[in-house]
């Protein structure tokens, strides 16, 4: 099946999690994760409608930023960030960051922000839900101080919450660990966010609690129906990954 066919089932799977929890499909971000694919690959998902595309390396978005691979789509960067690579994120092309898990990284995105003009980066705050030593992320303990302090910054728009349970954990495990990200969700939005519903304006800032990003390719239809607004799919729409081939 090609890109586009690959899409089309995708958006009607979306569609049945999301109304049998009472939303529509179009409540749903599909954002193609394009990790390990081409240029090509990645304009066939934009003329096919794709919400976003997201990239998990910096070097491989940037020269696929440089191949318009993203042209009529947003970017997210969707990958660990390290603090010395993140003044090539933060260049006013990648419209998400997804995947902030420290206090550091934080902090490195503002100043990198603050060098732009006009500039706010919008981020999410990556949850460790199964608090693994190997992972990158806030731990939940932590959450809450961790946006506290985005809250406080200029330059940073925090927008929700990102998450991915351990890699090992089966389907009944995986759920909870969806269930338990949605429920410091609507916490930290009722208890920071207004319930969700008006924007706040701290330090001249505007910041909306909206997103929710959970759910890949082999668990996105439970995320949505344990509340997830956003989904990040790659091998369903791009194929496998060769890894041997990095």
């Amino acid at each position: 099946m090609s890109v586009a066919e690959n899409i089309a089932e995708i958006r009607e799977r979306i569609e049945k999690a999301a109304q049998s929890v009472g939303k529509k499909g179009s409540d749903i971000v599909l954002v193609g994760a394009s990790k390990m694919t081409d240029a090509a690959a990645c304009r066939e998902a934009v003329a096919a409608g794709i919400d976003a595309l997201g990239e998990n390396r910096v070097q491989e978005m940037r020269l696929k930023i440089s191949q318009r691979a993203y042209d009529g789509a947003p970017l997210h960067f969707i990958g660990h960030l390290q603090r010395n690579k993140v003044r090539q994120v933060v260049t006013g092309e990648v419209s998400l960051i997804q995947s902030v898990g420290s206090n550091a990284l934080l902090l490195e995105i503002e100043k990198a922000a603050a060098g732009l003009e006009n500039f706010i980066q919008p981020v999410l705050l990556e949850v460790n839900i199964g608090e693994e030593a190997a992972k990158s992320g806030f731990l939940p303990d932590d959450l809450q101080a961790g946006a506290e302090l985005a809250l406080t910054l200029r330059h940073i728009e925090v927008r929700g919450l990102m998450a991915i349970p351990p890699f090992d954990a089966t389907p009944e495990e995986n759920r909870r660990y969806f269930d338990r990200v949605y429920a410091l969700y609507v916490d930290m939005g009722r208890n920071l966010f207004h319930n969700n519903i008006n924007n706040i304006n701290i330090n001249n800032n505007i910041n909306k609690w909206d997103i929710l990003s959970m759910g890949m390719s082999g668990d996105f239809e439970d995320a949505i129906r344990a509340g997830a607004t956003m989904v990040r799919v790659g091998t369903s729409i791009f194929g496998a990954r060769h890894y041997n081939k990095s």
